[in-house]
């Protein structure tokens, strides 16, 4: 639907970066959605879905794409990859294609059809865990202060 829609027709916001620029949320944005839609709907107001959904997808293009950039930037890296379900979205294809071309950057994108989304990845994995008998009680938890190589933070 975002494909066909006017991305300017709906004011969303874009979120600022902060102490650090790569953090970012679109907490605001979400909910500025669904207050929108929730407004229209109490007011009898339609709201036109295509440009509904490229006012959201410009939204979250114009907040990710910079802070790439400048990563892309800061890292004096010459190449960059996009993967997993984000990959998928078109705007977001369209705005990191063309400013990688801007900067001489070489973009690696998967095709479409391997653009997955990380929930139904770790879903379908728990599906054969559980198959195989690899199961928790309630008091597994998760530890996202994990570094990438495995120690503790």
């Amino acid at each position: 639907a975002a494909q066909v829609g006017d991305d300017t027709k709906y004011a969303l916001p874009r979120s600022k970066p902060g102490a650090n620029p790569y953090d970012m949320s679109f907490s605001g944005l979400k909910t500025a959605a669904l207050n929108m839609l929730h407004h229209a709907e109490q007011i009898g107001d339609e709201l036109n879905i295509p440009d509904f959904c490229a006012s959201f997808s410009s939204a979250v293009s114009d907040t990710l794409v910079p802070r790439v950039i400048r990563a892309v930037e800061q890292t004096g890296y010459d190449q960059l990859a996009v993967a997993g379900g984000v990959a998928a979205n078109s705007r977001i294809r369209r705005d990191l294609n063309t400013a990688a071309e801007k900067m001489g950057v070489k973009l690696y994108m998967p095709p479409l059809s391997l653009c997955g989304d990380n929930a139904s990845m770790i879903g379908s994995q728990g599906y054969y865990e559980y198959l195989a008998g690899n199961i928790a009680d309630m008091n597994l938890n998760a530890y996202a202060t994990k570094s990438i190589l495995g120690e503790q933070l």
